[in-house]
């Protein structure tokens, strides 16, 4: 495979655009914005999915599935939720087509009554169907999340990280009180970070959303925050506080044990394929992908390096009980037994970003041995075959934590600590990366330094720390203090 890429320091809008597509990823669908997810990109969302999903199950959520299409009238029940997505949606019209003058045209007596909504988000259907479900405190917390598709008109896209349609998961949940709920979203956030952080190897900050960032319809938005290579902010993950807000809308009750009517309170969370761009764009190199090894589809690529029949039978005969302790330690790998030549086929998994390259010769069938390449530093090293399963799960650990390390550095040495608005503008039209400073919680101020710098508060911190401190714009003391950055 050709290593023919766009140089990542210079260029690294067109280098990611080009290591989805040479790394095996995605490719544009048909429809403007869509994209199809090829297998080696399906198996990495399934490995992070598996992650995920055993984490909320651990805690006693359960999955289930609503429908794909929304009736308008549920949109409207919840005006500041539709005011957010309104110009996103997508409107199901007519039920049919017609043959016409050999060509297929909407059949125009097939018009829907009322025109239904490709779900954007499912808040709406889902509290519809919890009216019905929840009647007293009995059926409360309800706790539910859904694997599914959603589709957002948007009008700039890039594979995975903002398509037209994409994967996710949300939850929502259903509780008797205010304390519940929030206990709830701050749950959901520390298992984002845990996601984040110790399987797809990606430092995040974590605090919540200023009230023009915030999710339409929530009363607080909490978020991890991560910094890509160019060292603009991604929103990786998002936890909503819907305080009664929905179940106003829908006319959720339930009756308490002292048989009193209350609205239930609502949470909301979820992530998204965003989080593959997330890792392509933190973790890659000029060579193409380097994928943390818990989450990557091989974990080590075997590479048999033969030039006779005699030799591949040997090779085969010698890596037999290696492959079988593989398989007994769980360790994914894969035997590249094409004819490509050795160097085509290093190229190759290196763009790919496997872990690890196992490669075995005749010398190393003779010594008994096979050698080890490591994807994140490019180290080689011989293993002797008796130690080659422990080896290898030893080296996918300090992978695994390199590579996290190496993102943690590159975002502590691109985070500023500011005072001024002079110094605050320099980094962000300069260098760019994150301005921590301290913010007078005025939204007319958070608009200003918008307007006059394009960074916006990717979030208010979790650990902020405002004693002493003033609002870097206005010079009023500061309420919170805040991470600003440029963001995708």
């Amino acid at each position: 495979m050709s290593k023919d890429i766009p140089d990542i320091d210079t260029d690294i809008s067109s280098w990611y655009t080009e290591v989805v597509i040479k790394a095996d990823l995605a490719d544009y669908g048909p429809v403007k914005g869509t994209m199809v997810i090829k297998p080696y990109g399906f198996q990495l969302w399934e490995n992070i999915k598996e992650a995920f999903d055993t984490m909320i199950k651990k805690t006693g959520h359960t999955n289930a599935y609503f429908p794909l299409l929304i009736p308008k009238s549920f949109l409207s029940k919840e005006a500041e939720h539709v005011e957010g997505f309104a110009k996103e949606c997508a409107v199901v019209t007519h039920t049919r087509l017609k043959s016409q003058d050999n060509d297929l045209v909407v059949d125009p007596e097939s018009r829907l009554e009322e025109e239904v909504i490709i779900r954007p988000t499912s808040e709406t259907v889902i509290w519809s169907m919890y009216k019905k479900w929840i009647q007293s405190y009995r059926d409360l917390p309800l706790l539910i999340n859904q694997w599914a598709n959603v589709v957002r008109w948007e009008m700039r896209t890039r594979l995975f990280l903002r398509t037209t349609e994409f994967l996710w998961q949300e939850g929502h949940t259903a509780h008797a009180t205010e304390e519940e709920a929030e206990k709830e979203t701050l749950l959901i956030l520390s298992l984002y970070k845990k996601l984040a952080e110790e399987y797809l190897a990606m430092p995040v900050l974590t605090g919540f959303k200023s009230d023009a960032e915030k999710f339409a319809g929530a009363e607080r938005t909490y978020c991890i925050e991560a910094m890509m290579g160019d060292k603009r902010a991604l929103q990786a993950g998002t936890s909503h506080n819907l305080g009664q807000n929905f179940a106003k809308a829908f006319g959720v009750t339930y009756q308490t044990e002292d048989n009193q009517e209350e609205f239930v309170y609502a949470t909301s969370w979820g992530v998204s394929t965003r989080l593959i761009g997330a890792v392509i764009m933190i973790h890659g190199d000029d060579k193409g992908l380097r994928l943390p090894p818990k989450i990557a589809p091989y974990q080590v690529v075997i590479i048999p390096i033969s030039r006779t029949d005699e030799d591949k039978q040997n090779i085969r005969q010698f890596i037999e009980p290696i492959l079988n302790k593989f398989n007994e330690k769980k360790i994914r790998f894969h035997q590249d037994w094409s004819p490509n030549s050795p160097g085509f086929k290093f190229n190759e998994w290196e763009m790919k970003g496997v872990p690890l390259r196992l490669e075995v010769g005749p010398r190393d069938v003779e010594e008994n041995q096979v050698m080890l390449v490591r994807r994140d530093t490019g180290d080689k090293t011989a293993i002797p075959k008796d130690t080659i399963a422990t080896g290898v799960e030893n080296l996918l650990h300090e992978i695994q934590d390199n590579l996290f390390q190496q993102a943690l550095k590159f975002r502590e040495e691109n985070t500023c600590t500011v005072k001024s608005f002079d110094k605050f503008k320099s980094i962000i039209e300069n260098n760019g990366g994150f301005v921590r400073c301290g913010w007078d919680g005025d939204a007319k101020t958070e608009l200003k330094i918008k307007e006059e710098t394009k960074a916006t508060i990717r979030c208010i911190l979790s650990d902020g720390d405002i004693s002493g401190k003033t609002c870097i714009y206005s010079g009023n003391p500061a309420k919170y203090e805040v991470i600003f950055a440029k963001a995708y």
